[in-house]
């Protein structure tokens, strides 16, 4: 006499057991030819409908909304002006407008060490209540939230996305010497011009104020890799971020914006984060602390029921824009199932992910 089987619905046999559900969809193919399907009908390297808007918002200089999946994050960027006067430690540029914004890259380089001491660039992300079921009303920031700001922080920093140029504000004697009244460019003229002339001493360009830009994310909804949807929506908000003309008024002894003209950044290439997350054949609470047997699976863009169930994953950010196939970072989080084979072949997924996220920013 053989035991009664019991046969559980799939959502219901997904919410009880979820990692022998997962394991269960990669490994019961009835053709083994076949590639393995996660619980969503996704093959192992496929990647969620991503959808990139910009100017979203209308009270910011740059915006975008990002959707990968259910995954949801808007992103606003607004620049404050900053004198330096206000900065602690202030290190004067050495040169001319002309040589400094020249410089090429060494010019790039010294640069980021502005933006770091003092601090141009400012990421916060917010986790919204209501986005996914562990994110709280009236609970201070979480840790995943403080880790993603950490990680966009350093790679703005480490991939030169936007240079100092951009961001800094020049007094030039002889071209701010020009005044706006009435809408006509007015020289000045009189006591001051000849006392200039006749002491023979110029006022050199210096830089007198930086912009400095609030980059601010909100994830409207959330359902897994979040570094991914929160880098596309930053690129994007930076690609679409119209600065308004700065310049210093000698008569007001002042930083003056135009309320017509605006700058857009030049955001230097197009990196593209690309996340994958390791599903083991065991479950987590089997896996002890040496290196763990069994078969694994690399899942592309992983969802948030995916992220529970796996221990390990790996962050990849590529820029193809140049024609040529540049790392610009690796991260690798837990676990000890990705070698450096693996990490070779996943150069190779990044690039295709590259490829997607470029026809989206389009």
């Amino acid at each position: 006499m053989t035991a009664p089987t019991i046969k559980l619905p799939a959502p219901l046999f997904a919410k009880l057991s979820p990692h022998p559900f997962l394991l269960r969809n990669l490994t019961s193919a009835a053709d083994p030819s076949l590639p393995p399907a996660r619980t969503n009908g996704r093959g192992t390297q496929d990647t969620r409908p991503l959808h990139i808007k910009a100017s979203s918002l209308s009270h910011a200089h740059g915006s975008s909304l990002v959707r990968l999946g259910d995954t949801t994050v808007l992103c606003g960027v607004r620049g404050e002006l900053l004198p330096v006067e206000r900065i602690p430690q202030f290190r004067p540029v050495e040169g001319t407008r002309e040589d400094v914004e020249s410089g090429g890259d060494d010019g790039v380089i010294a640069g980021r060490g502005e933006m770091r001491d003092y601090d141009l660039l400012v990421p916060n992300i917010e986790l919204a209540t209501g986005s996914a079921p562990q994110f709280l009303p009236g609970v201070p920031p979480t840790a995943l939230a403080q880790t993603l700001s950490t990680r966009v922080y350093s790679l703005l920093h480490s991939t030169g996305l936007v240079g100092v140029r951009d961001l800094r504000v020049w007094c030039n004697p002889k071209k701010d010497g020009e005044g706006k009244e009435g809408g006509e460019d007015v020289k000045m003229e009189g006591a001051e011009e000849e006392e200039e002339e006749q002491d023979g001493v110029l006022e050199e360009d210096r830089v007198v104020a930086y912009w400095v830009l609030y980059i601010d994310l909100l994830f409207v909804s959330f359902d897994g890799n979040p570094f991914d949807a929160a880098w596309a929506a930053v690129v994007a908000a930076l690609r679409n971020t119209r600065l308004p003309v700065a310049r210093w008024d000698p008569e007001r002894e002042m930083v003056v914006c135009s309320r017509t003209e605006r700058r857009k950044l030049d955001v230097r290439g197009l990196p593209v984060a690309c996340t994958a997350a390791v599903f083991e054949e065991k479950e987590l609470g089997e896996v002890g602390t040496g290196v763990v047997e069994g078969r694994h699976w690399l899942l592309l863009d992983p969802d948030r029921l995916e992220e529970t169930l796996c221990r390990e994953a790996i962050t990849m950010v590529v820029d193809c824009s140049d024609g040529e196939t540049r790392i610009k970072s690796i991260e690798k989080q837990g676990g000890t199932s990705i070698g450096r084979e693996l990490v070779r072949g996943f150069a190779g997924i990044a690039e295709k992910r590259w490829q997607e996220v470029k026809k989206a920013m389009k």
